[in-house]
């Protein structure tokens, strides 16, 4: 029982405090800055006009993101419309995985290949787990219990590949990429330059803690299959 106790409250920890502290950071610099000119959408524009990026920007209510298949960097209305240093923060770390992917960044490519193929792998686990219990009754064999392993295997451990291959890339693009692009750029005086770098170590935690959180599921599983 002490055990549960422990596991639920580190469970806890890793998958929720990083992300309250997070919208903390992202609200706490959301409002709107005196010495920022532009909106996140024209700054996105600019951006891509100085690298020459042939990438389209739109706005979306799906959150901000950069689909590397439609070569499209997507930004939240909150941030479009905004001149906040959350808003041109996360416009410069989109903007950074949009130059990735000009480089021909391979953690980029790579996750990108990979979450094309888990969606199918996932469809098919789904189907796999959902038959299971048909499957048993009708085939008195020790393939069921290889499908259903190999199911629930899918289902569990290829988010936890998805997570830790997005750690390289998101860190690329906060750290190695925007940060460099505002301080070069001086779009940002230092102080602001320190609060974007807790803008984004803040939602960089968030990736950490999907990992670990993946890795605690994966762990959960396998231990329940010694039983």
């Amino acid at each position: 029982m002490g055990f549960l106790i422990i596991a639920f409250i580190l469970l806890f920890a890793i998958t929720t405090l990083p992300n309250i502290w997070t919208k903390y950071i992202l609200n706490k610099h959301r409002t709107p800055h005196p010495d920022i000119p532009g909106t996140g959408l024209q700054f996105a524009e600019h951006l891509r006009d100085k690298f020459h990026l042939d990438i389209q920007i739109e706005e979306t209510d799906q959150g901000d993101h950069y689909d590397p298949i439609a070569k499209t960097v997507r930004i939240s209305s909150a941030n479009a419309h905004s001149n906040s240093l959350t808003a041109i923060t996360t416009v410069a770390h989109e903007i950074g995985h949009a130059l990735q992917d000009r480089d021909d960044y391979q953690p980029l490519k790579q996750r990108t290949a990979l979450v094309e193929r888990a969606a199918i792998m996932q469809k098919f686990a789904g189907f796999a787990l959902m038959a299971t219990p048909v499957l048993i009754p009708l085939m008195h064999t020790p393939m069921v219990g290889l499908i259903t392993f190999g199911a629930g295997f899918i289902a569990m451990g290829v988010p936890v590949i998805i997570h830790l291959s997005t750690l390289p890339v998101e860190f690329d693009a906060s750290f190695a990429r925007a940060l460099p692009l505002l301080k070069e750029g001086q779009y940002l005086g230092k102080k602001d330059h320190r609060s974007a770098k807790k803008i984004l170590f803040a939602c960089a935690m968030t990736y950490v803690a999907a990992s670990l959180s993946s890795l605690f599921n994966l762990w959960k599983w396998l231990k329940a299959l010694k039983r």
